[in-house]
């Protein structure tokens, strides 16, 4: 019985998005788009929806595509964590494959 219970707990919610904002300190405004089928006409409706997630290094910018995960509270809007960003955005001229491999020196400022 524990043990479903721990891995329930690993379990959490995770969701797909463009970044719309990044001006904030930590935060950035996650875009999630769902698309379902509307329950009476049939018709494929898509859907919008703006989360503020807490990005602790300042990585994500507006147009990347990221992936996000439920968390605890970090503020009154807070509720979501930056796990990965999945694709950078075209202007901004460099590739995920080639970012990770880019060797990063903890300590610069």
């Amino acid at each position: 019985m524990a043990e479903n219970q721990s891995n329930e707990r690993g379990l959490r919610r995770t969701l797909n998005g463009t970044v719309t904002s990044s001006k904030m300190a930590n935060t950035i405004t996650v875009q999630v788009q769902r698309t379902y089928k509307h329950p009476k006409y049939g018709k494929y409706v898509r859907k919008n929806k703006k989360y503020h997630a807490h990005d602790e290094r300042e990585e994500a910018q507006v147009g990347d595509q990221v992936e996000i995960v439920a968390t605890r509270p970090y503020s009154k809007i807070k509720r979501w964590r930056l796990v990965s960003v999945t694709e950078k955005a075209p202007d901004r001229g460099i590739d995920v494959a080639t970012a990770a491999s880019i060797p990063t020196t903890e300590g610069e400022a």
